[in-house]
């Protein structure tokens, strides 16, 4: 006997952080995000918009996360 597992409940969603941009030279060298922001006003960009509400306070549980750095 199989059990079935239930559809994963999927949405992908944004909302505005702050971000650090270092230009070195005219070009882009680092870009830090700054994610410790509450969610606020979250726009859906993919998936089902039933689901936002259960998602952002998934996303936005007071977690202490780190920020996020690109570039070299």
């Amino acid at each position: 006997m199989s059990q079935s597992s239930p559809t994963p409940r999927r949405v992908v969603f944004q909302y505005l952080v702050p971000v650090h941009v270092e230009v070195e030279d005219g070009l882009v060298a680092c870009v830090t995000v700054i994610d410790e922001t509450p969610v606020r006003e979250p726009t859906v960009v993919e998936g089902d918009p039933a689901y936002l509400n259960d998602a952002v306070r998934a996303a936005d549980d007071d977690q202490a996360w780190p920020s996020w750095q690109f570039g070299y």
